[in-house]
């Protein structure tokens, strides 16, 4: 089951604290970060089968030790689905307020792998949504909750409650990013928070705007954070994808302007660079500073112009795509593929490309390896992807 793997792969908390900080990134700059072509490869294709269509479709996840799929909708619903010999819908009460519209709404959603054994009534959910402010503003925030379900196939999230926000609030509808990631040993959760389309704030430790924080599963502030409160990585944009690999490393794909999109191995401390750094440039032509050897920010380890606009990113750990063990599938948006990306370490490279002819959302790994798809927008259908 996904993060099983890399529990077992993961050092232990006392030697990650005493290699560098917390452990999860490690590795040095390589240096600027070139575009890469859309290559190919020698894959047959996928067989695939369409499990039905959803409403503005954000992000899923299996509750773990389940073939249950639950999918959140970008207006404020959620949506479960048992994918295994039984198929049926699971309905969802109790899903909090959210403030929707532009990139905003309800956002993802994730599950603890300790609890795989439990009954799925008592399983605790996370979820990130939009939550409005004072006057025209507005925020992401992550909460937890229990569900108790019945046997009539509805499920009620209680004690919800908010236990992280971004901060500031701010006017504007974009780049909330708010994607939930737990370490490999469950100890910590990982949020990103974008840079709200604000650019400067994410040079500005002050506040948590274009930042990856790492929190207690609480929400607090986790202990052994580079700068004494809850960020771990700063100089960010619009970060859309976070995963870790086998060997315990953080990576996180994110939006660049126009061009520059980036694949980054994420270390503690580290300051990606984010608006006085990008290969893109602004969406009116006005030039942005390259990422250059000597700039002292870290570099993405891949860069995209043109874009791919990624929608989320998993790192495969199954055998149903046994040649793909270990690489990135990264869902594209406007390149409307999935884009695999190969690892070598602290380094990195687009392996293939594989059209979809939609834009993709989400891309998910399931129980069994299999690969399962989000297209975006109105009526996005629900992909299931095996090996044609």
């Amino acid at each position: 089951m996904k993060r099983l793997a890399k529990l077992a792969a993961t050092l232990s908390p006392l030697a990650l604290l005493a290699s560098c900080g917390s452990g999860y990134s490690t590795g040095e700059d390589t240096g600027e970060a070139v575009s890469t072509p859309a290559p190919t490869d020698e894959f047959a294709g996928f067989a695939t089968t369409v499990h039905g269509k959803y409403n503005e479709p954000w992000a899923a996840a299996f509750v773990p030790g389940t073939d249950i799929i639950v999918i959140t909708e970008k207006s404020g619903s959620i949506r479960g689905y048992r994918t295994g010999e039984y198929k049926r819908a699971i309905f969802f009460e109790g899903v909090p307020e959210v403030d929707y519209g532009g990139q905003g709404g309800l956002g993802d959603v994730a599950f603890l792998e300790s609890e795989a054994g439990m009954p799925l009534s008592g399983r605790t959910i996370y979820l990130s949504w939009v939550e409005a402010g004072e006057g025209d503003t507005r925020g992401a925030v992550v909460g937890r909750g229990k569900l108790l379900c019945e046997e009539h196939q509805t499920c009620a999230i209680q004690d919800m409650s908010v236990i992280w926000r971004q901060s500031p609030k701010t006017d504007g509808r974009g780049h909330y990013s708010h994607r939930i990631l737990f370490s490999p040993d469950e100890r910590y959760m990982f949020v990103a928070s974008g840079d709200r389309q604000k650019l400067e704030p994410a040079q500005d430790r002050s506040n948590t705007l274009g930042s990856i924080v790492r929190l207690n599963l609480d929400g607090t502030a986790a202990a052994g954070n580079p700068f004494g409160d809850e960020i771990w990585s700063y100089g960010h944009r619009n970060i859309l994808g976070m995963d870790f690999d086998a060997e315990g490393r953080l990576w996180e794909v994110e939006h660049g302007p126009k061009g520059g999109d980036e694949l980054n191995l994420v270390r503690r401390g580290a300051n990606y660079g984010w608006p006085t750094r990008s290969n893109g440039v602004h969406y009116n032509d006005d030039p942005i500073t390259d990422h250059s050897a000597d700039d002292g920010f870290a570099k993405p380890v891949v860069g995209w112009t043109p874009v791919i606009a990624p929608g989320n990113m998993t790192i495969l750990e199954g055998d149903l795509f046994s040649a793909w063990k270990g690489d990135a599938i990264i869902s594209g948006l406007r390149s409307q593929a999935l884009v695999r990306v190969s690892f070598d370490g602290t380094t990195a490279r687009e392996a293939a490309r594989y059209d979809m002819g939609k834009r993709i959302r989400s891309v998910i790994e399931g129980p069994d390896g299999a690969l399962w798809v989000l297209e975006n927008g109105e009526g996005g259908r629900l992909l299931e992807l095996r090996p044609g």
